[in-house]
């Protein structure tokens, strides 16, 4: 029996970090890896909803940091899947800043990953699909499938590692 679609929503996935000292740099900011990090395990999380099992990262794109984010800020990142291709998938992830004693969040950084499902022997397994039924998930689920090609045609023009 095939599964049926699911829709967006049952992958979405929402965590809040408090950032501490030891979370900081140098200058006083968020360390990008701890945030990449962060960002990393809740798209994981959203990926494994949806495909009832393990998950393992096979990129992240277009990870941009916009702002600083400092000791005290809450960060929140929310993330849900965009597109299903077979054996891998697209997370989306947007990740928010509230500064210490604002009340207005701010818009941290998006970022894209892509994922591959297991079986129980470490082996990629076929995903569900994915059913988007609101105008933005539809959008994202198009633009998923134009960062694919993008992709692919680069490796086909740089030539596979």
């Amino acid at each position: 029996m095939q599964d049926l679609p699911a829709p967006v929503a049952q992958s979405i996935v929402e965590s809040a970090e408090l950032i501490l000292q030891s979370d900081l740099n140098s200058m006083g900011h968020l360390f990008g890896g701890r945030l990449v990090a962060i960002i990393d395990k809740i798209a994981a999380i959203s990926a494994m909803k949806h495909a009832h099992g393990p998950v393992v990262t096979l990129s992240i794109d277009n990870l941009v940091f916009r702002r600083p984010v400092r000791a005290g800020a809450i960060v929140t990142v929310k993330a849900s899947v965009n597109r299903v291709f077979n054996r891998s998938m697209e997370v989306g992830v947007l990740a928010m800043s509230l500064p210490p004693g604002g009340e207005i969040a701010e818009h941290v950084c998006s970022a894209y990953l892509t994922f591959v499902a297991l079986d129980a022997g470490g082996k990629p397994v076929t995903i569900p699909s994915i059913a988007p039924e609101t105008e933005s998930e539809k959008r994202r689920f198009e633009q998923a499938g134009i960062r694919r090609e993008h992709r692919l045609a680069l490796q086909t023009q740089l030539g596979k590692p």
